[in-house]
């Protein structure tokens, strides 16, 4: 199973209320990215992703799961961008800061230090281990 990161700008959309809509979760609506486009494409149901506070905070804050699979999203008046659903799985013990994630040398080649606009990022296995123990997992 692949995992992924999710950016949100927490006063746009936090973890918090990610936590708060329960099992039902939410939709990941209006990404305008190719790239991200292409990413959540890809996405398997029960794979698991990193939610990231992007802008305020910049850090990992929790672990999300993918729900629904890529379908169409009703926010994209062009009908070229769809979206997927996700819930939230758990908080991170410790957030794990943008700042702690460019300290880490074996994080070097991540997407969030090396594409940092994307909005929706693959993270590789070795990835997922080590910012889940800096987490505190």
């Amino acid at each position: 199973m692949a995992h992924w990161l999710f950016k949100s700008e927490p006063s746009a959309w936090s973890f918090a209320q990610q936590i708060e809509a329960g099992a039902k979760g939410t939709t990941w609506n209006g990404v305008r990215n190719h790239a991200a486009k292409l990413n959540m494409m890809a996405m398997k149901l029960g794979e698991q992703g990193f939610f990231y506070h992007s802008n305020e905070g910049k850090a990992v804050v929790g672990i999300v799961e993918v729900i629904k699979l890529y379908h169409p999203d009703p926010t994209d008046e062009t009908g070229k961008f769809g979206m997927v659903d996700i819930r939230a799985v758990r908080a991170l013990p410790h957030e794990v800061t943008l700042e702690a994630v460019k300290a880490e040398k074996r994080l070097a080649e991540m997407a969030l230090v090396k594409l940092s606009r994307l909005s929706v990022q693959p993270v590789t296995e070795v990835e997922w281990k080590i910012v889940c123990k800096m987490g505190g997992l």
